[in-house]
């Protein structure tokens, strides 16, 4: 039986609290939270759990929290609010570099597609011999 909640399969042999944790927006804070509240044990395999515990967790889920492609929306219309204010925000989000004050000399290289501009690597090229 597969279960399915917030439009979201979870894994048949996770515990179901780390299984939760699947659904965007929910975390392992926000699972123990809703698995508390549902009177459900977080050590019970998601293959074990009955259909009123399933249903129960489903209702909580859907009623109570902004998850999935809701919470989605959300943030993308966050991100698109701050670049058309043109803040600093969304400048750093328009260049696709760190937004929240990373530093950029040595780190996230892979965000700007490996580039490394002053230096190469050290080795120097062999001559190819004919």
């Amino acid at each position: 039986m597969a279960v399915r909640i917030a439009g979201v399969i979870l894994a048949n042999n996770k515990r179901v609290e780390s299984a939760l944790t699947g659904i965007f927006g929910i975390g392992l804070t926000q699972a123990n939270k809703i698995l508390a509240k549902t009177h459900v044990s977080p050590d019970i395999r998601v293959k074990d759990l009955k259909e009123d515990d399933v249903n129960k967790i489903r209702t909580v889920v859907e009623k109570e929290y902004r998850v999935e492609g809701d919470l989605r929306r959300d943030v993308l219309s966050n991100i698109k609010r701050l670049k058309e204010i043109n803040s600093y925000r969304g400048v750093r989000h328009m260049r696709r570099l760190p937004v929240r004050g990373q530093r950029t000399k040595t780190n996230n290289r892979t965000v700007r597609g490996n580039v490394r501009k002053t230096m190469g690597s050290g080795k120097k090229p062999v001559a190819q011999k004919t």
